[in-house]
């Protein structure tokens, strides 16, 4: 019935979606048919004068619309605005049609991408720490001392420590998916390799491993190259706490089937199995993931236009204007405070359990099952924050501000809770202080972490890359550190040391840090 009414009663019966602002004369584009919604429909006015039908696009009508004057215009022919409302309605048609709308109930596929970056992460640490369980079978089957076994644990530094800044470079010139995805590959076949090498001989584990360093080394600044691209400030926080999350779970996966694994199979299928899984992500890689949204042929109209308005340009960079970046002084807070949270952390993390064994008197097995208790309580504490911040800054809070806030309880709760060690004297509570050390610690993902795509977007994969060049530094000379500071004092000058740190890392990030784009 619709064709029979006028056009201007019929669109006042149907509320419009959007709202067209035509400057000067209506310039009306011959609309097309409704095959689009499913049917073959044709729109029809009934002018005042004449009832003359308007049919559907031609092909010879449709080439009006790139410019020049179409055929009919309606300007002046008495139907009062309604050959403007047509032409508005057929624009919406066109652009739906062509860009496609976002379904209702459609998974957002910038999410996906967070997803895929999760796994990614999850894989990493698992095939990390499988080394920390594997070693001792492996120690006994090759008669390692250990001197050899700690010169094995930190041949990985090796290749990580040197890809950092190199991975973030290559991320911000070709593109995140490139990068991240060799990274995961070249990871996963150094771990299935693993046993190969070992049997070999130590120059040859010694290598892989390295390489192994090398593929995990490109790994963040690659996800913080394509997250920078993919996810809106608004949820940047919540993205990159469920990504380092990843990390966490992967430790506590790790942990909990490498025993198992190794004793029903023996310690060669832990690195087969788990170098597989990173086969598999990768197909799914290479066939769902891209770069930036603009590369995505799949992507909504709707979520396209949500992320390109929030995010940086997908063009990737040409040139990395090193001396604009090493002078700004956020970038020196990026990267001094990144020394100071990890100095912290990888001491906790390393010699977590020679510190229940130690102190806390706990057996071997006991320490393992309380080493996945941080793991545990950062995944949770991560996201927790990542929400908090995201909603703090869509209620209209500074992005600075919230940077702030977040990252000073990065560094204040752990050591406030280092310092409640020394008066402990029960085992259960002494454990429960860790847990809320390192589930404060991990706020620091809405922090320092979520920080290098504030302040330059289009190079978040190099300053990625510098921060954590000083982190595993941290990590290197802190765990290095502690044993030296064990020999001569005791654990009370360890935990100090860390506090120390901490608030001064705290002072230099309040004092230089900025959430605001400062390098373009």
């Amino acid at each position: 019935m619709l064709h029979l009414l006028p056009l201007s009663f019929s669109a006042q019966c149907r509320p419009p979606r959007r709202r067209f602002v035509l400057d000067g004369a209506s310039s009306q584009r011959p609309g097309p048919g409704l095959g689009a919604l499913g049917g073959s429909i044709r729109v029809r006015r009934r002018a005042l004068r004449g009832g003359t039908d308007v049919q559907p696009d031609t092909p010879s009508s449709s080439s009006h619309r790139d410019g020049g004057e179409p055929p009919h215009s309606e300007a002046g022919d008495g139907d009062d605005g309604s050959g403007a409302l047509l032409a508005s309605v057929r624009q919406l048609l066109l652009d739906d049609a062509a860009e496609g709308k976002e379904e209702p109930g459609q998974f957002p596929k910038r999410w996906a991408i967070v997803f895929l970056c999760f796994s990614a992460f999850l894989l990493c640490n698992m095939d990390r720490v499988n080394m920390s369980i594997a070693i001792m079978p492996m120690s006994a089957e090759f008669d390692w001392n250990p001197q050899t076994v700690g010169l094995i644990q930190s041949s990985f530094f090796w290749g990580y420590l040197l890809t950092q800044i190199a991975g973030g470079i290559w991320a911000d010139k070709v593109g995140g998916k490139t990068v991240l995805g060799f990274g995961v590959i070249w990871w996963s076949v150094a771990t299935a390799l693993t046993p190969i090498a070992a049997k070999l001989g130590l120059p040859f584990l010694l290598v892989v491993r390295a390489f192994m360093g090398i593929g995990e080394g490109v790994a963040m600044p690659a996800m913080n190259n394509i997250l920078s691209k993919w996810v809106p400030v608004s949820e940047r926080s919540r993205s990159l706490a469920l990504v380092y999350s990843g990390m966490y779970l992967g430790s506590v996966t790790g942990l909990a089937f490498s025993p198992f694994l190794i004793h029903k199979f023996g310690w060669p299928s832990v690195f087969y199995s788990f170098g597989s899984l990173g086969t598999v992500w990768f197909a799914t890689w290479v066939t769902k993931a891209y770069s930036t949204p603009l590369e995505d042929p799949g992507i909504s109209a709707e979520e396209k236009k949500l992320i390109t308005t929030q995010t940086t340009s997908g063009e990737p960079v040409t040139t990395i204007p090193w001396r604009l970046i090493l002078s700004k002084p956020p970038v020196w807070a990026l990267i001094v405070c990144h020394f100071c949270h990890n100095w912290g952390t990888f001491i906790l993390l390393t010699w977590m359990p020679t510190y229940y064994n130690q102190v806390l008197k706990f057996n071997l097995t006991e320490s393992s099952l309380f080493c996945v208790l941080p793991w545990l309580t950062m995944a949770i504490s991560a996201n927790v924050g990542g929400w908090i911040a995201d909603t703090l800054v869509s209620r209209g809070t500074s992005v600075t501000t919230v940077r702030k806030i977040m990252q000073s309880v990065g560094f204040l709760g752990p050591a406030f809770f280092l310092t409640q060690l020394s008066h402990i004297d029960s085992p259960a509570l002494a454990v429960l202080c860790m847990a809320c050390s390192q589930g404060t610690d991990a706020f620091s993902q809405s922090g320092l972490y979520s920080n290098h795509q504030d302040i330059g977007p289009r190079y978040a994969g190099v300053l990625l890359g510098l921060s954590n060049t000083a982190g595993v530094l941290a990590g290197v000379f802190g765990t290095a550190a502690t044993g030296y500071i064990l020999q001569h004092g005791s654990w009370d000058d360890v935990f100090k040391l860390s506090v120390v740190l901490y608030l001064i890392g705290t002072v230099v990030w309040n004092v230089f840090s900025t959430g605001e784009k400062i390098i373009d």
